[in-house]
């Protein structure tokens, strides 16, 4: 049974669906660098690195970890469809000497305090930026003392690191710099790769995005969705709700969404026509 898990102070854990792919071959290092915001080359096997893979204007086709297993082996894991980044990479596969396998892989989301020293077992154990670890592959466990909790509560964490979701909080029309995720998915020191040009001009003359990925806390249970409109101090809508939690734990509701750069954080504005307080997300 699922219990109440306070996951700033306890470890928890949830079974999560990832979509995940397998890329090897002779070529498949010198290909996914060439495709990948992050630096592949640089990975030692087990490890694992957040990257995003782009359209040639820049904006986001896929928001992925990719794990290096052998020299010419890489696993890539996203929230987003598998048919999707399938699709994505097969475009640029040009006289490439690379295989993809999609595998029948299942994940255990394991969040909270002390959750990367836990003994679990998997094929790739990596840790996420909201503290803590994911665990893939055929068979994954974790410590069977660790108490599960449901999806609800691992979705509010979630919401309350500032951690988007493909398909929810990034699209194919979302660039990294509003959805606050280059910091941790973009190599600058690396070669080229397919959409670079805008990463690299935004980061190189400090250019602004036209809105930013922001974290919203609402007292008590509010129903919201995605779409919902984001209401600021003058009655004019300054941005968009993405995704929304109830934070049973806290007696709030969380969301993300993405205000105009002109709204100074923290701020205070309205959703579905309830207080709420906007703050960057943490990073």
């Amino acid at each position: 049974m699922s219990g109440l898990v306070d996951l700033s102070t306890s470890i928890g854990a949830c079974p999560v669906e990832r979509s995940v792919l397998a890329v090897s071959g002779p070529d498949a290092e010198a290909f996914l660098q060439g495709q990948l915001s992050q630096d592949v080359a640089a990975l030692e096997p087990g490890q694992s690195a957040w990257s995003l893979i782009l359209q040639p204007q820049g904006r986001i086709d896929a928001f992925v970890r990719v794990t290096r297993q052998a020299a010419d082996r890489f696993v890539l894991d996203t929230d987003g469809p598998l048919e999707q980044l399938d699709a994505r990479l097969r475009r640029f596969m040009l006289r490439t000497d690379v295989t993809l396998e999609p595998l029948d892989w299942r994940c255990i989301a394991m969040r909270g305090p002390g959750a990367e020293d836990a003994a679990v077992s998997g094929d790739i154990v990596a840790s996420v930026p909201t503290g803590g670890v994911d665990v893939l592959g055929p068979d994954p466990a974790v410590p069977g003392d660790v108490p599960a909790v449901d999806s609800a509560a691992l979705e509010a964490h979630r919401i309350r690191s500032g951690f988007p979701r493909m398909g929810v909080d990034i699209d194919d029309r979302t660039i990294p710099a509003e959805a606050e995720i280059v910091d941790f998915t973009v190599s600058f020191t690396k070669g080229c790769f397919t959409g670079q040009e805008l990463v690299a001009r935004m980061d190189s003359r400090g250019s602004s995005a036209p809105r930013y990925l922001r974290l919203l806390t609402l007292e008590g249970h509010v129903e919201l969705a995605g779409g919902e409109s984001i209401v600021g101090a003058d009655g004019s809508e300054v941005g968009t709700v993405t995704s929304a939690a109830g934070d049973a734990m806290a007696g709030a509701t969380v969301a993300l969404g993405y205000i105009k750069r002109s709204v100074d954080m923290p701020a205070e504005v309205e959703v579905a026509g309830c207080p709420a307080q906007a703050a960057a997300v943490p990073r």
